[in-house]
């Protein structure tokens, strides 16, 4: 099978002077926006106490840490500017992402010590779980760097109850472990009630000498008022009692090491609990990448620099779907499945660091004449037809009979409308590519490179409308929303202009909050808030999408569920006919 991916055609074309020097503009604005995030990320990263006091305490930071677990150059978080509930302090308190320890592909999450000791806060249960569904859509190890003070109690109601409250990671490590993927976790600080199930639902625990976890904290140990209110006479008691859990807290090591054998080991200096996982890690399953490469690595002909002069700022703007993937794909190679059928969508099998994987996207501009079929109006690259749609349900299907991950990327204004597309059972054939999507079983991401909008945004491959989405990541380009503003704006307002017309009434009223109502479809579409409120997972500086592609693809092999030997794939014979 490896000429079928050895001797694959060229894609995508050089990039011309004169192209980068018409679109320096675009070039800058690009990089303008991923500014903007990296300040953003900064923020973040600068929450919380500053690294020199944790550095004072004889700590290290969350990010001092996972830069000594993760091996170099493999770190791709996510989640970074994840804030969902809009807290002030900016974070859910966890930090996460792929990356690699000791060779091995590993979701990697750790609390953010710098913040509240690394308590729970809103929104972070929503994250965690979106974390156990990477490591569980991918089969691969979970890595938890646990320092974990419990709840923000002042907020306990905002994240503590509910059937997706703080309460779901300890079934979610559970059901991990139940599936066989193991659950490692380092152990630093003070752990009580939460942060204790926190330390202790994990496989396997290294734990630091000073660390504890503990069903109740000393603050709790410390007991109600037995008045019913509090008083000097009780505060003063409560003072007494909480010096004494302060020197020699409940749940040390001396009990999870000497009596419970909760922890497997403990280790003197924060960097032995790190090198603990480490060697763990390297013994993690996983098969050689010999066994499921099709070909040796290769970058792409053409730089990953070239798409802040491809990828048109401007939404209105067209370009070559194919330029884009040659910038990504080893070799800047392909073999594309049935080219010349549902033209407005590009489905191909490419590789990624010598990986097969599956890659779909939107074409764009004008396509070819009498297209679509079945209506008298010129079909437009981004929009849905049917061809395409029947393309999709076959190449993701032979993807998933070929245990061939997929890649999503996705620019679309939606799918076709009106009574012609009805007929064409556009609706049915929308629904069936999801049911094709669902039951291939093979791991899956979407890169939203600009437009996520209306229908089509669930079924080109969208964490809403299917369980096989390991991630979506953004660029400085995307936005996702349920339709164009402007489309809103009409859709909303336009029976209300109608009638004030016909009594007479002015129109600019209502011409003004339809253009506050477009404008807001804009606001709340921009990558950051994207990322924010979590429709992106993380918003990608362009040329470093191409890592990511690397770590999804090197994880889906590592240890897959299921194996199609390469001698048995349909998919490349049907290519080549």
């Amino acid at each position: 099978m490896r000429p079928y991916f050895e001797k694959m055609p060229d894609l995508g074309k050089e990039l011309t002077e004169g192209h980068k020097k018409s679109s320096k503009e675009n070039a800058v604005q690009i990089k303008e926006v991923e500014k903007q995030i990296r300040d953003e990320v900064e923020k973040v990263k600068n929450s919380g106490l500053p690294a020199e006091k944790i550095n004072e305490r004889g700590e290290m930071t969350v990010w001092q840490r996972l830069a000594y677990l993760v091996d170099p150059g493999t770190w791709c978080p996510l989640h970074t500017i994840y804030n969902p509930m809009n807290i002030p302090e900016g974070t859910t308190n966890v930090i996460d992402g792929l990356g690699k320890i000791s060779g091995k592909w590993a979701v990697i999450i750790g609390f953010d010590n710098k913040v509240l000791a690394g308590a729970w806060l809103p929104g972070q249960s929503e994250n965690i779980l979106r974390v156990t569904d990477l490591a569980k859509r991918l089969n691969i190890p979970l890595v938890w760097l646990v320092n974990c003070s419990g709840v923000q109690l002042p907020e306990q109601e905002k994240f503590y109850a509910g059937r997706r409250g703080s309460g779901t990671p300890f079934y979610r490590h559970a059901e991990l472990e139940i599936m066989g993927i193991p659950v490692l976790a380092g152990i630093y600080g003070t752990n009580p009630a939460g942060g204790g199930y926190q330390g202790i639902s994990p496989t396997i625990l290294f734990a630091h000498k000073n660390c504890n976890i503990a069903v109740g904290g000393g603050g709790i140990l410390s007991g109600m008022s037995p008045k019913g209110h509090f008083d000097l006479e009780g505060a003063e008691a409560l003072i007494a009692s909480a010096k004494q859990f302060k020197e020699k807290p409940p749940g040390s090591v001396d009990i999870h090491y000497n009596e419970t054998g909760f922890f497997r080991y403990v280790y003197e200096e924060e960097t032995g609990v790190l090198d603990g996982l480490k060697d763990y890690m390297r013994d993690m399953p996983s098969y050689n990448p010999k066994f499921f490469r099709v070909a040796e690595p290769k970058s792409p002909k053409y730089s990953t620099d070239d798409l802040y002069y491809l990828l048109p700022f401007n939404q209105k703007r067209t370009y070559d779907f194919r330029d884009i993937l040659s910038r990504l794909v080893d070799g800047s190679e392909h073999m594309e499945y049935r080219p010349e059928y549902g033209p407005e969508v590009y489905t191909g099998v490419c590789k990624i660091d010598g990986f097969p994987v599956g890659c779909i996207g939107n074409n764009q501009g004008f396509l070819r004449e009498h297209y679509p079929e079945y209506a008298p109006y010129p079909g437009i690259g981004g929009k849905l037809y049917r061809q395409g749609l029947i393309k999709m349900n076959e190449f993701v299907t032979l993807c998933g009979r070929d245990r061939v991950p997929i890649i999503w990327f996705q620019d679309t204004t939606g799918i076709d409308v009106g009574d012609l597309a009805e007929k064409a059972e556009l609706l049915g054939l929308g629904q069936s590519l999801i049911y094709s999507i669902q039951q291939t079983d093979v791991p899956q991401i979407l890169v939203v490179l600009r437009k996520g909008s209306a229908a089509a945004h669930y079924l080109m491959g969208g964490p809403t409308a299917n369980d096989h989405n390991a991630f979506t990541l953004g660029t400085a380009t995307s936005e996702i929303y349920v339709m164009h503003g402007e489309t809103a704006a009409a859709a909303t307002y336009s029976r209300r202009l109608v009638k004030d017309k016909a009594s007479g009434k002015p129109l600019e009223p209502i011409i003004d909050k339809m253009n506050e109502l477009a404008q807001k479809y804009y606001d709340y579409s921009r990558p950051a808030f994207c990322a924010k409120t979590g429709l992106l997972d993380e918003i990608v500086q362009l040329n470093e999408l191409r890592k990511y592609l690397m770590a999804f693809a090197g994880s889906c092999y590592q240890n897959p569920k299921s194996i199609c030997p390469q001698n048995h794939m349909i998919l490349p014979r049907t290519i080549k006919g």
